[in-house]
C-alpha cells in the first residue's frame, strides 16, 4: 500500500517533478526545487524514507544505517553547512565529535586524526618526525585537489555548447589530480609505508584501497574531516524529518511503500512513472536517485536504453564495494560503559591496504582488511534522552557480494539456516575486534544483527549491494555522462553517482540537479 512519509496525503496525478528514491540526493534536490515553488513527489519503494540516512529500531534500540559522521559543519562559510541549513530551513542541528575524530589503529599502534589543520599536521609530525616536509606537502596537495574540483563539478551543468567551448578547460586542473591513484601521489612524497598507511586510514569512507582509488576522492574525504566530525542531534532520522516540511510547503509529498515500475517515455521525453501497483503519476521532470546502474538496467524502457546506447556507458564504470554492518545494542549508558565518540579504523599490520584487501578477497578467512567502529550513542547528545541506560555500536567491514550470491533471490529475514550460520561466523569475528579494542565491553552486549550485501540490495536497491554506488577510480572521473542531464528530454539523475561518495556528495548533487532543471544559480542562493 502506498502511503505518505507522515500522514494521508492528498495525492495528485500531476506534479512539477517526480523523484525516484528518497536518499540524500533526492531530499536535497526536492527541497531546493520546492524552494523554487515546485510541487515535488518523492517516491520510495521501502516503508521508510531516507535511503542511507534512514534508521531502524529493534528490541528497544535504534541504529543509523549510513550516517556515521559528517565533516565541514564547523566552518561558518562551508558549502555543506549552508546547504544543510538551506534544505532543512535551519532545523537540522549538529553535535561536534570532539578533538579526535578518527583513530587509525595498525596492529597495536594508535594514530589520532586531530581536528584543525595545524593540529592535524602537528600530531602527525609528532608520530613521524622525519616526515615533516612530506606531511606539509601532502596537506597542501589535498587543498589544491579539492579547490580544482569546484570547476569540474560546475562543468556537469553546462549546456552542450558551453561544454564544447570551456568544459575541457574547466576540468583540466582537476584531472591532474583525479587521473592519479592515491598511492601514486603519496609514494611520490614519502617512502615511509607506515605513514602512507596512516594517511589513507579513512579509505573505508569511499571503499577503494590506495592503489586503486583516485587521489581526488581521497583528497575530498581527507579535507572534509580536517575541521572535525559531526553527528546529527537526534540521530540521522532528523534529516528526513527536517526536510519533509520544506518539500510539503510547496505542496510536495514523500511517499513510502511506493515502488516505481518504469519511467514513461514518449518521443524521447520523460513524462511520468508507472508504479508497481498499476497507478501512474505524471510530471514535467523525472529524476532518478536510484543509482545510474539500477536506473539504466531496471527503470528505463529497454528500447530507450538501446537507442542511446546507455548500456555501453555502464561498461565504462564499476560498482563500488559491498560491506557488512554489525549493529550492536548494549546495556548501560555511553557514560557508564565509557564509550568513545572517536571512530576506530583497525588494520592488520603485516601488509599495505591493497595487499590486505586482495588477500581477504581471495580467502575470506584471512584477516579483515579494515574494521570500522562507530559509536552513535556517544556522538548524539540526545541519545541518552531517547534511550536511557542503553548504548549502540556499529562495526563495518568489506564483504564481497559474491560471498552471498547463492542466497540472492531469497527473501529478507527468510534466507535459511546456512545463511544465518555464515552471518554468525562473521559476527563473532567482528565482536572479537571490538573486544580487542574495548575489552571492558565483554558481557555487555544484549543484542546484535548483521547486515550483508543482500540487506543493502534489499533496502537500497543497489543490484550487488554496493555501498557507494560507483567505485572511485581515476577512470570514473573521466566519464562525462555522470551528470544530471541525460540524453532523454526532461529525465535527470541525482545522488552520489553524479558527484562523489557519501552524504556530502549526495547533498551537493541536489544543487547540480536543481541547477540543471531550473537553469538558475542555486548555489548562489544557498550561499
Amino acid at each position: 500500500m502506498i502511503q505518505s512519509y507522515k500522514q494521508k496525503p492528498k495525492l495528485q496525478d500531476t506534479y512539477d517533478t517526480i523523484i525516484i528514491g528518497s536518499g540524500m540526493g533526492s531530499l536535497a534536490t526536492a527541497a531546493i526545487l520546492a524552494k523554487e515553488g515546485q510541487k515535488v513527489l518523492v517516491l520510495e519503494r521501502h516503508y521508510t524514507a531516507g535511503g542511507f540516512t534512514h534508521i531502524f529500531k529493534r528490541k528497544g534500540y535504534e541504529w543509523d544505517v549510513g550516517i556515521h559522521y559528517i565533516g565541514e559543519l564547523q566552518r561558518e562559510n562551508s558549502i555543506l553547512r549552508k546547504l544543510f541549513h538551506y534544505v532543512s530551513n535551519g532545523e537540522l542541528k549538529w553535535a561536534d565529535m570532539g578533538d579526535v575524530y578518527d583513530k587509525i589503529i595498525i596492529g597495536d599502534k594508535h594514530y589520532n586524526f586531530v581536528k584543525g589543520v595545524a593540529n592535524f599536521k602537528a600530531q602527525l609530525i609528532e608520530y613521524f618526525p622525519d616526515e615533516e616536509a612530506a606531511i606539509n606537502t601532502y596537506v597542501d596537495l589535498v587543498f589544491k585537489a579539492v579547490k580544482s574540483s569546484k570547476n569540474y563539478y560546475f562543468s556537469k551543468v553546462l549546456s552542450p555548447i558551453a561544454n564544447k567551448l570551456v568544459g575541457g578547460y574547466l576540468r583540466k586542473p582537476f584531472h591532474k589530480f583525479s587521473d592519479k591513484t592515491t598511492y601514486e601521489v603519496l609514494s611520490s612524497l614519502t617512502k615511509n609505508e607506515t605513514l602512507i598507511k596512516v594517511l589513507t586510514g579513512q579509505y573505508g569512507d569511499y571503499g577503494l584501497a590506495p592503489k586503486q582509488s583516485s587521489f581526488s576522492m581521497h583528497a575530498s574525504v581527507a579535507r572534509h574531516y580536517f575541521d572535525g566530525g559531526n553527528f546529527p542531534i537526534g540521530g540521522s532520522s532528523q534529516i528526513v524529518k527536517t526536510i519533509d516540511p520544506v518539500i510539503a510547503a510547496s505542496g510536495g509529498t514523500i511517499l513510502v511503500s511506493a515502488e516505481v515500475n518504469e519511467v514513461i517515455i514518449e518521443n524521447n521525453k520523460a513524462i511520468g512513472v508507472s508504479m508497481k501497483d498499476g497507478k501512474t503519476f505524471y510530471a514535467k521532470n523525472i529524476i532518478s536517485n536510484a543509482g545510474v546502474m539500477t536506473t539504466y538496467n531496471q527503470l528505463l524502457p529497454k528500447v530507450t536504453v538501446e537507442k542511446h546506447q546507455l548500456n555501453k556507458q555502464l561498461q565504462k564504470i564499476k560498482r563500488s564495494v559491498a560491506h557488512a554492518s554489525l549493529y550492536i545494542g548494549l546495556e548501560g549508558s555511553p557514560e557508564e560503559l565509557n564509550i568513545p565518540k572517536t571512530n576506530y579504523w583497525i588494520y592488520p599490520e603485516d601488509a599495505d591496504h591493497d595487499t590486505c584487501v586482495e588477500r581477504y578477497l581471495n580467502d575470506l578467512s584471512q584477516p579483515f582488511p579494515v574494521v570500522y567502529l562507530s559509536f552513535p550513542c556517544a556522538k548524539d547528545p540526545d541519545f541518552v534522552n531517547r534511550y536511557p541506560g542503553k548504548s549502540t555500536i556499529d562495526i563495518i567491514t568489506l564483504l564481497p557480494y559474491e560471498a552471498f550470491a547463492e542466497w540472492s533471490g531469497t527473501s529478507w529475514k527468510k534466507r535459511g539456516d546456512t545463511y544465518e550460520a555464515t552471518k554468525e561466523k562473521i559476527t563473532q569475528r567482528l565482536l572479537d575486534e571490538l573486544y580487542k579494542q574495548l575489552p571492558h565491553l565483554i558481557g555487555k552486549v544484549s543484542y546484535y544483527e548483521l547486515s550483508t550485501p543482500l540487506t543493502t540490495q534489499h533496502f537500497v536497491n543497489y543490484e550487488e549491494g554496493e555501498i557507494y554506488g560507483l567505485d572511485h577510480s581515476p577512470s570514473r572521473y573521466r566519464q562525462q555522462f555522470l551528470k544530471p542531464k541525460t540524453p532523454i528530454k526532461n529525465f535527470y539523475l541525482t545522488g552520489q553517482d553524479i558527484v562523489t561518495a557519501g552524504v556530502g556528495g549526495a547533498l551537493f548533487s541536489g544543487v547540480l540537479t536543481a541547477t540543471a532543471i531550473t537553469g538558475k544559480n542555486v548555489l548562489k542562493r544557498v550561499m
